[in-house]
């Protein structure tokens, strides 16, 4: 497998792992704190970067390092997973993939402004394209959920947008320099660096928003929990990074207009949901113009 190829792999295995992120946190928002959540899905994830650190003797990064990693993970460890479970009690899954649509400009614009990348403008046209695609089919589907949770008075829909709005912000940048720095420190060492950075502030907030009742868990709550601190915490991120590394942030980036669907996929897999002609339909869209960045990205 030559190195564009594995980039766009390694790229992808990580856009299907973080898929899963948004709905296992929403299951397990319903019965934990969302700071409890962040700061302890940090905190596990952080135990087994460590381990990895250690029992594969990694060097410590250097102290101009420390500055990268620091953004990657008030973007990554605290910011995206903490405004997004506070945004998830007030909107649904569903209604957060708008913004996911979202995510590829912001980690380009980043990649551009941080990593020094200058994709042509051809690149700016399908990624603008692939955005509007998804954005539009996530809004058209997300309106009778936001309805119903409007009517029902479920919560703040203004508030949750401007969360998940924030959450998209935060977590381009931290994409973005967390891949910039994979490039001399190796993708799961950034992550793991940065989990590891991040303890002195999560083990406190963990240890004080514990809950002091463990019997309200539901079983869906604690695989949610153990699935956003496991894989999209830590192992997403050893695949996403590497990928971006190699085959540059703003190209390898546009997967992320895939990670909608394939959220819907495993929806359908396991849920047993319908996949409706117009969904195949605008993934087909978003696949072309995942392949049109591709190609100008450089």
């Amino acid at each position: 497998m030559d190195r564009a190829t594995g980039a766009w792999v390694n790229g992808l295995i990580g856009v299907v792992i973080f898929a899963g992120s948004l709905p296992a946190t929403r299951v397990a928002v319903a019965a934990f704190d969302p700071l409890f959540l962040t700061s302890a899905r940090a905190t596990i994830a952080a135990a087994l970067g460590g381990l990895l650190l250690i029992g594969l003797r990694q060097r410590r990064p250097a102290l101009k390092d420390l500055a990268p990693l620091a953004i990657v993970a008030l973007g990554c460890v605290l910011g995206f997973p903490l405004l997004t479970a506070l945004a998830l009690q007030h909107v649904s899954s569903a209604h957060s993939i708008v913004f996911i649509g979202l995510l590829p400009i912001f980690t380009a614009l980043f990649g551009v402004l941080r990593g020094g990348e200058r994709p042509r403008a051809a690149f700016w046209a399908f990624s603008l394209a692939g955005s509007a695609c998804v954005v539009g089919f996530a809004i058209a589907g997300a309106m009778p959920a936001k309805g119903a949770l409007s009517a029902s008075g479920g919560g703040n829909v203004i508030q949750g947008d401007l969360l998940m709005l924030a959450a998209i912000v935060v977590c381009g940048l931290g994409y973005a320099e967390g891949a910039r720095l994979s490039r001399r420190l190796g993708g799961w060492q950034v992550i793991s660096w940065a989990l590891v950075l991040s303890l002195p502030v999560m083990v406190p907030v963990a240890l004080w928003t514990l809950p002091s009742s463990w019997a309200h868990v539901t079983a869906p709550a604690w695989w949610g929990f153990g699935y956003v601190s496991v894989f999209s915490m830590l192992i997403g991120f050893i695949f996403w990074y590497r990928g971006l590394a190699m085959g540059g942030i703003a190209g390898v980036g546009q997967l992320q207009l895939l990670q909608p669907f394939f959220g819907l996929a495993l929806a359908a897999l396991l849920l047993h949901e319908a996949v409706s002609a117009m969904m195949l339909a605008v993934t087909l869209c978003a696949v072309g113009c995942v392949a049109g960045a591709k190609r100008f990205a450089s």
